[in-house]
């Protein structure tokens, strides 16, 4: 387990770095998204992915890894739009968006670990495709909890599918990073 904290912080070291950096060429601007839209583009990427998966051929030169990494940052956003509600205006820092992404990722993170516990790193031994559906279903799930105003009679929140589909795609990079180490 010990590892995979490790592991699961230098991805989420790259992925910082990414949204960092974004921040410093455009702002926080993403906070004019809706939830939905962020939804939209997890979704996006998922089905790039698995596109990517089945026909493997990129017609665009770019592989499926940093569509993973986009999936942990819009997930993040989406989080924090849920949290604060989206805006017209810009209406925080770029530090004040960091200190949101470094919360939510760390309680993404802590749900990893109780679940990681309970399953027995099962995720090990699963192949990364089925990260990707996994994430397409969690997309799915939360579009219909979306179109129902947030409301479920017994299913998990919206919420703790972003931080799922957030952990799939941690795990996706661990595996790419493990292989690139070999």
């Amino acid at each position: 387990m010990q590892k995979t904290n490790e592991q699961y912080d230098q991805v989420v070291a790259q992925c910082r770095e990414l949204f960092v950096n974004k921040m410093k060429d455009y702002g926080p601007t993403w906070r004019i998204l809706r939830p939905e839209t962020l939804t939209d583009q997890i979704f996006i990427k998922a089905k790039r992915i698995r596109t990517l998966e089945i026909n493997r051929v990129s017609r665009v030169g770019e592989d499926i890894w940093p569509e993973y990494i986009g999936i942990i940052n819009y997930g993040i956003m989406a989080i924090i739009q849920r949290e604060l509600g989206f805006v017209d205006k810009i209406d925080i820092s770029r530090e004040r968006a960091l200190e949101l992404y470094d919360q939510h990722i760390a309680s993404t993170k802590a749900l990893m670990i109780d679940k990681n516990t309970d399953y027995g790193e099962a995720w090990r031994d699963m192949r990364v495709s089925s990260y990707t559906d996994f994430i397409l279903n969690k997309v799915e799930r939360i579009k219909e909890i979306e179109d129902h105003d947030g409301k479920t009679l017994v299913s998990e929140g919206i919420d703790s599918n972003y931080q799922d589909i957030i952990n799939y795609a941690v795990f996706a990079l661990i595996k790419h990073n493990e292989q690139q180490q070999r």
